[in-house]
């Protein structure tokens, strides 16, 4: 790569760059000349504005006045005992100010997350009226509920499919706290399945591959038992039992390597949509200007035959693509075919 000359090509917009939003794509685009992953500028501006949420999720064919509930999350502000929210009322004013169709009513929630709100409901079945007092959660905080709520979803399926047979894990991003989740579950709601199902789809990365491979390639050489019982296989730290990965073009980073060592291990079969090649080791540099963020890949990951990771795509063994229009329905394909094919080698 000619460095100086990108540089030139690159430094006459300089001039009209007046702020870091600006700036950030200006570096991206610089680095996007390398065909490699783990690149780019980004801009983390500090403080602002944020919307909160109250946790409902509501029926967006609804068009009359006010917001129609069409479910109370789990674990949100309205998810408590003294509540009368449930799904079918409507949601008619935040802090004593009607919600009309010529209104967005986010802009109620702004800057409300952790504050006392006031939220006026009526249940269209009885005509009763009423108000609640809670505290809005951050954006953040609801997408963390949501995902919980999205793991119960899978597990639902898989326990459904499975007959109780096999357990279902979601490996959220390879990192400690994740890697106790599932190690935990595993070893403990799990430890009697006949197999497991692993989901890594949406990771983003970290460093878990050669943890993944441990727990997950265990061979048992004997059972404890207790009085005619049989109690513990060991070992007792690892899975000894079949698995199956799930993948999706989502993956990322050492959600590229975790289903590539568990592929060239032959731990189980991968199930999903290819994983683009992006196993790469990053260093995050912030610049002078704290509120800038540039990508430099300082790591390769090279195979036995001399063939870097990064840049080779990782196809699944088989291959199932989500249909958007059956998601929104609840309707998992990957997930499906990953636990049919699973019970297919337990039986």
């Amino acid at each position: 790569m000619n460095w100086k000359e990108n540089c030139n090509t690159y430094r006459k917009f300089l001039p009209h760059i007046n702020n870091n939003y600006d700036f950030a794509n200006l570096l991206s685009e610089l680095l996007g000349e390398l065909n490699v992953s783990h690149t780019g500028g980004r801009y983390y501006p500090s403080g602002g504005e944020a919307t909160a949420n109250l946790g409902l999720l509501y029926d967006m064919s609804y068009t009359g006045k006010g917001l129609k509930i069409a479910e109370v999350v789990t674990g949100g502000p309205f998810n408590k005992s003294k509540s009368k929210v449930k799904a079918g009322c409507i949601v008619e004013k935040i802090n004593g100010e009607e919600i009309t169709y010529d209104n967005d009513h986010t802009t109620l929630l702004n800057g409300q997350a952790g504050v006392k709100t006031l939220v006026s409901f009526r249940d269209p079945a009885t005509g009763e009226t009423w108000e609640e007092v809670v505290k809005p959660i951050s954006r953040g905080a609801l997408n963390t509920l949501l995902y919980k709520r999205w793991v119960k979803h899978n597990e639902h399926i898989v326990d459904s499919i499975s007959g109780g047979r096999l357990g279902y894990v979601h490996i959220e991003s390879m990192n400690d706290a994740s890697y106790r989740e599932v190690y935990s579950k595993v070893l403990g709601k799990y430890n009697k399945r006949d197999g497991i199902v692993i989901d890594i789809r949406f990771n983003g990365g970290g460093r878990l591959h050669e943890d993944i491979e441990v727990l997950f390639t265990g061979k048992k050489y004997l059972t404890q038992e207790i009085r005619g019982r049989d109690a513990c296989d060991m070992p007792s730290r690892r899975w000894n039992k079949p698995s199956i990965m799930l993948q999706c073009e989502a993956c990322y980073s050492n959600a590229h390597g975790t289903p590539w060592v568990y592929k060239q291990m032959n731990i189980g079969k991968l199930v999903g949509a290819a994983v683009p090649g992006t196993m790469t080791s990053v260093s995050w540099e912030t610049l002078q200007d704290d509120s800038l963020i540039f990508g430099i890949p300082i790591i390769g990951y090279r195979t036995a035959q001399g063939n870097y990771l990064e840049n080779s795509q990782l196809e699944p063994d088989i291959k199932v693509l989500n249909d958007p229009a059956e998601v929104v329905k609840g309707v998992d394909t990957q997930l499906i075919t990953a636990t049919k094919e699973l019970m297919k080698q337990i039986k």
